[in-house]
């Protein structure tokens, strides 16, 4: 067992719209850490018919850098009407700069607010610990760097699972306390290191979770530094297999086949290692998304996207 299904074990018996890329500050292109974003288009303007959230605060537990709790900045929007509604719980991906990470302030594009809320979803979107308008230490640095293109130090992929699982699990929480929410009807999603957040936190099977799907999720990549070549893709190949060792909620993974983060051929790979002790999921690998880098599927691939997850939803009962 490692380190994270121990933790999972235990865990769970005791219990983006505005623009991301707005600014960038360049990095030394011989030597400098990095991980994965999910930036929504740069001309991206609010409109008047966004659906606006309401924002609570969702507390983490001893996420602080000295052990005391830190609170989430969250994004809730609801259908109209009293509910329970089942709860779409959404989480974000990580940009490689740290002042880009500082000025997240919209987990979610307000387009997929809308494909929520048209299929009676509650949405529920954290901005968690080390990011935006949350802030606190940065607790998801897996320690990915490359050097001349080459990936020079071993990312620690067991803790950015346990503590991103901590976090959505917290969210967790706090939905199913909510009178407006079904908890037993609760769907994860995420995108890049969010994606891997959901696979994550399905691994440790918590009650009232019924599907989740996962957007390009990974870590380690960096596109400038290493196109298509993420930092140690087989030891996430490795950390997948032992999330599909024990989950048993059903899944579907959506990645672009021009991902610049991952390549080709690494997703595949790491969806076969999960999927080798029969956890019940589904790989959808699109076709390039011209014109656009493929990680970015869920912001423009929605043709490609929108089909496979109506299917699957149908086939969790929804």
């Amino acid at each position: 067992m490692t380190r994270f299904a121990a933790f999972a074990l235990k865990r769970t018996g005791s219990l983006c719209a505005t623009a991301l890329a707005a600014l960038f500050v360049s990095m030394p292109t011989s030597f400098a850490a990095t991980d994965d974003t999910s930036a929504p288009p740069a001309n991206a303007a609010p409109s008047q018919t966004d659906p606006k959230p309401e924002i609570v605060g969702i507390v983490v537990p001893g996420a602080s850098t000295f052990g005391g709790d830190i609170s989430m900045h969250t994004e809730v929007y609801k259908p109209a009407g009293n509910g329970p509604f089942p709860v779409l719980i959404f989480e974000h991906g990580r940009a490689g700069d740290p002042l880009v990470r500082a000025k997240l302030d919209a987990p979610i594009l307000k387009g997929h607010v809308r494909f929520w809320l048209a299929r009676g979803f509650a949405i529920v979107a954290p901005i968690r610990v080390g990011y935006g308008l949350t802030g606190g230490p940065d607790r998801e640095n897996s320690g990915s760097s490359f050097k001349n293109g080459q990936c020079v130090r071993r990312p620690d992929f067991e803790k950015l699972a346990k503590v991103t699982a901590e976090a959505n699990l917290a969210a967790l929480k706090w939905v199913q306390a909510q009178p407006w929410a079904d908890k037993n009807r609760v769907v994860l999603e995420g995108r890049s290191v969010g994606g891997f957040t959901t696979v994550s936190t399905a691994a440790t099977n918590p009650p009232g979770v019924v599907g989740y799907i996962n957007f390009s999720g990974g870590a380690g990549g960096s596109p400038e530094l290493s196109p298509q070549h993420s930092c140690d893709p087989e030891q996430m190949k490795t950390v997948y297999g032992e999330f599909g060792k024990t989950t048993k909620i059903p899944g579907l993974w959506l990645y672009a086949h021009n991902d610049q983060y991952w390549g080709p051929d690494a997703p595949k790979q790491w969806f076969d290692a999960f999927a080798a002790s029969g956890s019940p999921a589904k790989f959808v690998h699109t076709e390039d998304i011209a014109g656009h880098d493929g990680h970015m599927l869920l912001t423009y691939g929605g043709k490609m996207w929108s089909g496979p997850v109506n299917e699957f939803l149908k086939q969790i009962g929804f």
